[in-house]
């Protein structure tokens, strides 16, 4: 179709040095909002299962007691930020309850942080090469990059490498190394794989914890105790993420409106909420 491509021309004559904030909500609310939801849903529980964040969160309790709140918590931090930009009202506010979230642990080495937002920026992107209806073009890479190189900014968190380029170097080595077996990011899988399970239609039940383990790949099975799925179940899994992948790209056009458009709504705060109350007391 003629006009599946008008969003990637649009992004193609900005300049994502300067307009990568809304390069990147393009990509959330129109171009990928299912993926990228997805991944960085991953990215998020991939990021807790560092042993020293993962015995943080099962201390605190709120990921096992309250795994429904936590995960819409984080993700309306998030998505205030990247539906408003940064110099927004909004956004400033959720950057503020972000920072007051995580000031009691701010003795944590600055690289626990680092992780978790090169997690951002690393995995959406390989899941978009791999399975998005296109593969994200080099302004949507570097506004990817940018975004988070932003936040790094606005969350004090020092040591965000110059590049993409260099950021996946540094994510890889970083994971290689810390991404390591431990019994509390064996508990926190757990509980996040509750809130997946509940998200998969009711025929697909029967296979839920092996679908879900498909998604993980063999690092991130190791760490959290994961059994790798049998193969049938990951080649089944691959074959209809890219058929679904030909289907977009071929008979879909693009969103007429975005994702987000009525704003932000979840089963936690049916009746909205407040960004200052977000988050643990």
């Amino acid at each position: 179709m003629r006009d599946r491509y008008a969003n990637l021309a649009a992004t193609r004559a900005l300049d994502p040095a300067r307009d990568y904030e809304q390069i990147f909500r393009t990509m959330l609310r129109f171009e990928f909002p299912w993926d990228m939801r997805l991944s960085l849903n991953l990215a998020f529980n991939r990021s807790f299962s560092i042993p020293r964040v993962a015995e943080t969160l099962v201390g605190t309790g709120e990921l096992l007691e309250r795994p429904r709140k936590r995960a819409d918590d984080t993700g309306i931090l998030m998505y205030e930020i990247v539906l408003n930009g940064f110099a927004d009202p909004r956004a400033r506010a959720a950057i503020r309850r972000i920072n007051q979230i995580h000031r009691p642990y701010r003795d944590f080495p600055a690289d626990d942080y680092l992780y978790v937002l090169a997690c951002g920026v690393v995995l959406p992107l390989r899941w978009l090469d791999r399975y998005g209806w296109r593969r994200p073009c080099c302004h949507e890479r570097e506004a990817t990059y940018r975004f988070f190189g932003e936040l790094a900014g606005h969350m004090n968190v020092p040591g965000m490498p110059d590049s993409l380029s260099g950021t996946e170097t540094w994510f890889e080595a970083y994971d290689q190394a810390h991404l390591q077996p431990s019994d509390a990011a064996r508990t926190i899988e757990r509980s996040t794989r509750e809130r997946m399970l509940k998200r998969l239609p009711r025929p697909l039940a029967p296979l839920g914890n092996s679908l879900v383990s498909a998604m993980y790949d063999d690092r991130q099975r190791t760490a959290t105790g994961v059994p790798t799925p049998p193969w049938p179940v990951r080649a089944a899994l691959h074959t209809t993420l890219k058929a679904r992948s030909r289907v977009l790209r071929h008979l879909h056009r693009p969103r007429p409106t975005g994702l987000f458009e009525d704003g932000i709504q979840t089963k936690t705060y049916p009746d909205g909420y407040d960004i200052a109350e977000l988050g643990p007391r």
